[in-house]
Parts: C-alpha cells; structure tokens; sequence
C-alpha cells in the first residue's frame, strides 16, 4: 500500500486510514450501533489489512471509541510496528468553552483509554463550533496544542474539521501541520478543492475524511444512506443514480471509484473512511486496489454532477 510522510521529517502513513467514528456506537449519527466485540474485532482486523493509519477522538462515543481501541491494543499485544494512531481533541460535552486546559486535559485522557504513552498525531476537533478569537488567544487551546508538540509529546498537530472557511482561519494562524476536513472532497461535493490548495500552499499537509459522503457513496439506495450525516436531498439521490450507472457501464463499483477519487489525488496524503466491522476493512482495501479505467475519470470530469 502506497505511503507518504505527514510532512517532511514526520510520521509515515499509509494511503487509507482507518476511521473509528462508528465503532464508538454512535447510532444517532449513523442510523446503526456497533457493540464492543465488534468494534475490537474491527480494530484487529485493520492490524493485519496492510493499512497503517488509524484515526479517532476523545468524545467518539463517549470515549468508547478510545477504549475499545485500547482493548484491541492490548489484545494484539501492542501497536503492530510503524502503525500510526491520530487521536482529538475535544471539550467537555455540553461544555461551552474549549479551553487549553481541556485540551491537554482531553490529550491525557485519550492516552489513558488507548493505553499508549504517546500519538504521533493530534488535531484539535471541529472548532468551529467555538469562538475563534477564544480558541487563538494567548493560553487557548490554539497554544496548548503548539505546547504538547514542543513537549514532544506528539509529532504532528493538525485541525479537524467540516466548516471550509473556519479551517482557512486556523490554516492561517501558522500553529498547524495539517488539515483534516471531511465530506467536503467528494464525487458530490468538491468545495475543499480551494481551500486543500491553500493548506498546501501554507505548508500544511492535507488528510481527506469521509470520502463517502458519510455513507451516500457507499451503500446501495435500498439501504437509505445517509449524506453528510444527514437524510439526502432528491437531487444528491438522483446525482448519485447517474453516478452508479456510469460506474456500472465499466463495470467498477461506485465505492471503488468514490474512495480512489480521494487517494489517487496527490494532495490528499491520506484518506480516512469509517468502518464498522471486520468485513468492512477488507471491502476498503478492496476497493483501494480495484483497477478502474482512465475512460472512468475522463467522463467523471465531464459529467456534470
């Protein structure tokens, strides 16, 4: 599997990375629960895939993420060799400050339920749900994240998030290694594009999450997914018809097509797409590999979709 370096000097990391949203049982997001067993046989699974990224936070689930990670962990008897764990983080639920306190607060936590000393990788989790001046002032949680990497506590600290415009502010801010942003760098939605060239532009690196569109991409009509966490429109069902079929007419899957749009860009350093079960690790690194024909990518950039 393809690997790249989270910047010049930083940790290695595979193409595909593995996203532990669901396996913290969060059905009021996906429309379904994962139970414990489950999601640790999960995280097994993706041990032995070939894949060496794994990325979570402190608040998927509760923190149920983080600890049925740790369980997996422990299970295997340790990190398989050169795998990278990215974690978050996040404010208190219900908690209207995001301070630097409960950054470093957060970080220990997450290094508690995973039973590790240390995570190569950090983001600070959707800020935009808190005040920009807050989070950047002297103290806040902007610095406590410069503070953990000067510790050497982590390697690479990035920010996570959807809102394209609140990550070109924290983008400009010069504290970043890179730039997670999800559902916004699909085959439905391209309105990342800019803004991946601006992280680039600024040094940063750029990870894509959620190339699926939070399942729309992925599963089958029948099956009623879900777009960017929500219920579909008639128009992104009736998009998403027209893409199936020019699939089906060379005879790839969508999927396929959906997650290597993602990893064939060469801004993109990785991809994060959630996984819910053993099967489904194996089914990503299926499509990963899938041979799709240039003729594919030729009429998706003409098909206005």
């Amino acid at each position: 599997m393809t690997t790249r370096e989270l910047g010049p000097g930083g940790p290695v990391v595979t193409e595909l990375c593995v996203g532990t949203s669901p396996l913290g049982g969060m059905p009021q997001i996906y429309g379904y629960d994962v139970e414990a067993e489950r999601a640790i046989a999960t995280v097994l699974r993706a041990f032995e895939s070939g894949i060496g990224f794994l990325d979570t936070s402190n608040n998927y689930g509760g923190g149920e993420s983080e600890k049925r990670i740790g369980e997996a962990i422990r299970r295997a008897g340790g990190l398989p060799e050169g795998f990278v764990v990215a974690t978050k983080a996040d404010p208190v639920p219900g908690d209207g400050e995001f301070t630097g306190d409960r950054v470093l607060a957060s970080f220990e936590e997450s290094l508690e339920r995973l039973g590790l000393d240390r995570v190569p990788v950090f983001y600070l989790h959707d800020p935009e749900h808190f005040d920009f001046d807050d989070l950047s002032a002297p103290g806040g949680a902007v610095d406590a994240m410069v503070e953990l990497k000067r510790r050497g506590a982590v390697d690479r600290i990035g920010v996570a998030g959807g809102d394209l415009g609140a990550m070109r502010r924290y983008v400009d801010t010069g504290a970043f290694d890179i730039l997670l942003n999800h559902n916004r760098y699909t085959l439905l939605d391209r309105s990342a594009d800019a803004l991946i060239d601006h992280a680039l532009a600024a040094g940063l690196v750029y990870v894509n999450a959620a190339p699926f569109a939070s399942g729309m991409l992925a599963k089958p009509a029948a099956d009623r997914p879900r777009y960017q966490y929500g219920m579909p429109s008639d128009e992104i069902v009736e998009r998403t018809e027209r893409l199936r079929a020019l699939c089906a007419a060379h005879g790839v899957s969508l999927p396929a097509v959906a997650l290597q749009f993602s990893t064939r860009d060469p801004r993109v350093s990785s991809t994060v797409v959630g996984v819910s079960s053993p099967q489904r690790v194996d089914e990503l690194v299926a499509n990963a590999a899938a041979p799709i024909p240039a003729e594919l990518w030729d009429e998706l950039r003409d098909l206005a979709v």
